[in-house]
């Protein structure tokens, strides 16, 4: 990967001023799921609000529940949470908390994943959650010019079938929605629920001119990321960190910049990894893949996207220069229209340097 520094690029980025310098520093959040950033106070004021019994007696027991030895031990927390999400204005208030600590973090654009069918099949409407997420959105983008668009993910571990039903379901919405929601993807349980599940659904997806990406090589083999790209031609991987134990595949990565949304301290929580310090994320970056920096489900693994960066940079020796590229990357691997993508790329060059 070609970089050059910038003014104090050379040493290392934990140096002083670190988390001004990564939190004023423009960039994309790729890989976020919104019903993941639902903080435990915010539970218990949406439980209260909507009578809903909580399994946790209070904000620091639900807190010390935080404790995943997989990606499955977490979604079972995960989707007890969304049962207090009942209302517009529940769904409203979660993507607005979101979005002001995104402003924070120097977040100016934001591809948000939601899980429809964690919420239809309690009963609430799919318009519900289009509307409560919608407004929020586009509300951040007239107040404060935070871009957004929606990622309408579909849950894995259920079949096909649910999925295509889901689809058509959130269809006649499109209209109303369709400057947001503009890609679909792929979440939930993935050991098990290879991509070729959905190859129908991802073709379907496709025809009606959905950006694809989807989740793979998290916990899934690195053969997980070859169908995704090869059986739902998914744009970009979420994860994709396993993709390193077959060197073919990564070195596909790596030619054909494809872009891969990894999220350290996901993986440090769910024990992708055992130390931060191992994470291979800035490897990958130094062998010249399109690597991003997210936060996925924020609120259940500590850190939102400024943590991720400051805390890689501490640990795996990100210099400035290397956090940077992680920005530029995060435009490059958007889906913002390319006027827009450009001209966040040239005021990085004009910041930083290339």
């Amino acid at each position: 990967m070609q970089t050059s520094s910038i003014p104090g690029g050379a040493a290392v980025a934990a140096g002083n001023g670190l988390e001004a310098f990564v939190r004023e520093l423009p960039k994309a959040e790729l890989h976020l799921h919104i019903e993941g950033t639902l903080e435990p106070e915010l539970m218990f004021r949406l439980a209260e609000r909507n009578g809903v019994s909580l399994p946790h007696a209070s904000v620091d027991a639900l807190r010390a529940a935080y404790q995943f030895n997989d990606l499955q031990s977490f979604l079972d927390l995960y989707y007890a949470g969304t049962q207090v999400l009942r209302t517009e204005h529940d769904f409203h208030e979660l993507a607005r908390a979101y979005l002001r600590r995104a402003r924070a973090d120097g977040v100016v654009h934001a591809e948000i994943m939601f899980d429809p069918q964690a919420h239809t099949s309690r009963g609430v409407a799919m318009e519900t959650v289009f509307a409560g997420l919608a407004g929020a959105l586009r509300d951040a983008r007239e107040r404060h010019g935070l871009t957004s668009v929606l990622i309408l993910s579909f849950l894995r571990h259920l079949p096909e079938a649910d999925a295509l039903a889901t689809l058509e379901a959130a269809l006649p919405l499109r209209e109303q929605y369709g400057d947001l929601w503009i890609a679909v993807g792929l979440d939930s349980s993935e050991v098990g629920h290879p991509p070729g599940k959905f190859e129908r659904l991802y073709e379907r997806c496709r025809a009606l001119g959905f950006r694809p990406v989807a989740h793979a090589g998290e916990e899934g083999p690195p053969s997980y990321v070859r169908d995704a790209l090869d059986l739902l031609k998914a744009e970009r991987i979420d994860h994709g960190v396993r993709s390193e134990e077959d060197p073919a595949l990564m070195q596909r990565l790596i030619d054909e910049g494809i872009p891969l949304t990894v999220c350290p301290l996901s993986n440090l929580r769910l024990r992708v990894v055992d130390d931060l310090a191992r994470h291979n994320a800035a490897r990958l970056l130094r062998r010249g893949a399109v690597v991003t920096l997210n936060s996925d489900d924020p609120a259940y693994f500590g850190g939102y996207i400024a943590d991720n960066y400051i805390q890689c940079a501490h640990k795996l020796g990100l210099a400035r220069h290397e956090l940077v590229t992680l920005a530029r990357n995060s435009f490059k691997a958007s889906f913002l229209p390319d006027e827009q993508k450009q001209a966040w790329l040239d005021r990085l060059e004009s910041r930083y340097g290339q």
